[in-house]
């Protein structure tokens, strides 16, 4: 393939309707692909029939939606959701095959999920690309506590196929250091970070009695244990907010600020905003309450305003990111005394707080997106 300087992109991945860490990256980097490097890009989904992109997508980025709605499966038995899924994977994977020999992309970028069963096997030309944004123990995984002799076998025979996947891919990109690690058995593994989505000419004052959260609604964003911090905290600084953003059912954590006797006019649970820039330059401590992570790009954002952090050292993303002790502080999972002692450190004194905010804000500058625009231009001119 000869070097261009206008490649031809297509990006798989599910959806781009809701507030996601996946579907932000996505959307920033295919803007800044078509609008900073000029190059044709092509967005192509399975999910969002007649949903809206929670995120601006420019102009110059074309999307196509197979609105083949995989999500559907999640209200079926098992039994019958392996069929289901078997028929919507045939029509995916015809679509994808007919949508990329007509196109002829340069690179075709797989965010991993359905279509790295068979997207290495597409012979349009093109160099396939994988980018993981979880870690390795939580990709394809299973909940074995919930799951019968036939989930475990299906889940067994999924893991056991993936590494001859990951094989055949001519890249596969990580997020941080250790998620380089988690792929001893490959060659073909590199390390570029998620990129800080905007840019600042400001800062956080970081005189405002507010902290605030960021992130669905789920047990792997432990919101539940947040809240038993912050039934610690509301004892010693009843004078500041907790306020919370994401996606999800907020029921049984407004239940459980209930059974915790939190102050209800000083937690906060929000659903997803579209302004995380307000939100972060308003606040004075950003804390991550995650049981794991792929990487953590709240946290490059929060940083990047000058928001210091307390965020659990859970795998794999927040150790790659913050230095304890002088951006943030890292607490051992999931020791939520812990964590809501370094919570009540930075609200008491103002001084560390500015000097880890100046420290974050260092820190993310590295993360900013022409830095890491220019790895990825980086790799795709030595693929070809």
């Amino acid at each position: 393939m000869p070097k261009t300087d206008k490649y031809r992109i297509v990006i798989c991945t599910p959806a781009i309707y809701s507030a996601g860490g996946v579907e932000r990256v996505v959307s920033v980097k295919a803007n800044y692909y078509a609008e900073r490097f000029g190059y044709d890009v092509t967005i192509i989904l399975t999910e969002g029939k007649g949903r809206d992109c929670f995120f601006t997508i420019s102009d110059h980025v074309n999307i196509i939606n197979y609105e083949l709605n995989f999500e559907t499966l999640w209200s079926l038995p098992f039994w019958k959701k392996v069929l289901v899924y078997l028929q919507k994977q045939r029509v995916y994977k015809r679509k994808l095959k007919e949508d990329l020999l007509r196109i002829q992309p340069d690179f075709t970028i797989s965010t991993l999920r359905r279509e790295i069963n068979f997207i290495t096997g597409i012979n349009d030309g093109s160099l396939k690309i994988g980018e993981l944004h979880v870690n390795r123990a939580n990709y394809r995984s299973f909940d074995k506590n919930h799951s019968n002799a036939l989930k475990y076998l299906f889940a067994r025979f999924w893991m056991n196929n993936l590494l001859g996947k990951l094989r055949k891919l001519d890249k596969m990109v990580v997020l941080t250091d250790n998620a380089l690690l988690d792929w001893p058995e490959l060659n073909n593994v590199i390390k570029i970070p998620d990129p800080l989505p905007f840019r600042l000419d400001t800062k956080s004052c970081l005189s405002q009695n507010r902290i605030i959260s960021i992130g669905r609604y789920a047990y792997d964003k432990g919101n539940d244990l947040l809240l038993q911090a912050w039934a610690i905290v509301q004892t010693k600084c009843s004078d500041w907010t907790l306020d919370v953003y994401g996606n999800g059912d907020r029921t049984p954590y407004h239940n459980q600020m209930l059974k915790l006797g939190i102050n209800l006019s000083h937690c906060h649970l929000f659903g997803p905003t579209s302004d995380v820039k307000h939100e972060y330059l308003n606040s004075s401590v950003f804390v991550l309450p995650s049981r794991f992570e792929g990487f953590g790009l709240v946290l490059i954002e929060a940083m990047a305003c000058g928001v210091p952090i307390v965020s659990f050292d859970c795998e794999n993303g927040p150790r790659s990111i913050i230095t304890d002790g002088v951006d943030g502080f890292l607490i051992s999972p999931f020791d939520v005394d812990a964590f809501a002692e370094k919570v009540i450190l930075l609200m008491k004194d103002e001084n560390l707080r500015r000097e880890m905010g100046e420290n974050a804000r260092r820190s993310a500058a590295k993360y900013d997106i022409d830095i890491v625009g220019q790895q990825w231009k980086q790799l795709f001119d030595e693929l070809v």
